[in-house]
């Protein structure tokens, strides 16, 4: 056979080439001439975005299967999206093994880069029910980032689409609650909490996914609980990277349940 006319041979899929390792690690650019503790400090920070993006993923999953009324199959991608936040959590103890001044030795080279930018933390945020038009205006009206942000703040939150399926399922959840905008916070509501109660004391199902919704919104505390110490540990109460409000601003995110329906009616047992 001549040259011209031979066939290469189709590469077989291996490990390397469907995970896309080469692209992958070369993701690590560092912007400081070579300050070692920079690498651990982008690769962490890749990895939370990687879970982030599992995380949207799954609870958008545990949303389609609320609207389709499957709330034990529901019930699986939230235990998924528990396991994901204690990994979450226990980054926070690797990136505790960098000093202060081994942040100290490439920190100015990040210039305006925060992670105030992260907009999947952003997304994350929306779905779980904490709405607020201020994440989105830190980015350009009409890039791809706004719209996605812009996207999911006009979506129905999580605790919105769980309470259409109580009411799918035969609980009286007043009809002005399920009208509500999409753009709205989660809002405590002494007719939910009524409700709740009932379920709880009647039906096991429903209050095995309540205590798991229970988990996610003390899982997200304890992760903000621990990102706050970590910055307070590293660089105390300077105005943090990029110019952000730092640790102060971190504070005011603590304890300020998702669910705070869910908390209110401990109280009622």
């Amino acid at each position: 056979m001549s040259p011209n006319n031979y066939i290469h041979p189709i590469m077989a899929l291996t490990y390397t080439s469907y995970l896309k390792i080469e692209e992958l690690l070369n993701l690590q650019q560092l912007q400081s001439p070579n300050e070692h503790d920079e690498t651990l400090f982008i690769i962490i920070h890749q990895a939370y975005e990687l879970w982030f993006k599992q995380i949207l993923h799954e609870t958008d999953r545990v949303m389609t299967l609320l609207e389709q009324g499957e709330i034990n199959r529901a019930q699986h991608s939230m235990k998924r999206i528990l396991t994901i936040l204690k990994v979450l959590v226990h980054q926070v103890d690797i990136l505790e093994t960098m000093t202060p001044l081994e942040f100290l030795s490439f920190r100015d080279y990040l210039e305006s880069a925060s992670g105030f930018q992260s907009y999947q933390w952003r997304e994350l945020e929306f779905v779980l029910g904490r709405k607020s038009e201020a994440p989105m205006l830190r980015f350009p009206e009409g890039s791809e980032i706004r719209k996605k942000l812009e996207k999911r703040y006009h979506q129905k939150h999580i605790w919105q689409v769980f309470l259409a399926y109580l009411k799918k399922s035969g609980h009286n959840i007043p009809e002005q609650l399920l009208k509500i905008e999409a753009e709205k916070s989660v809002e405590s509501s002494e007719e939910v909490q009524q409700i709740l109660v009932n379920i709880y004391r009647t039906d096991t199902c429903i209050t095995q996914f309540c205590e798991l919704m229970i988990d996610l919104d003390e899982g997200i505390q304890e992760w903000r609980y621990r990102h706050v110490k970590m910055v307070e540990r590293t660089i105390g109460y300077k105005t943090g990277t990029g110019g952000s409000p730092g640790v102060e601003y971190l504070r005011s995110t603590l304890f300020n349940p998702l669910f705070p329906d869910l908390w209110a009616i401990r109280s009622s047992f």
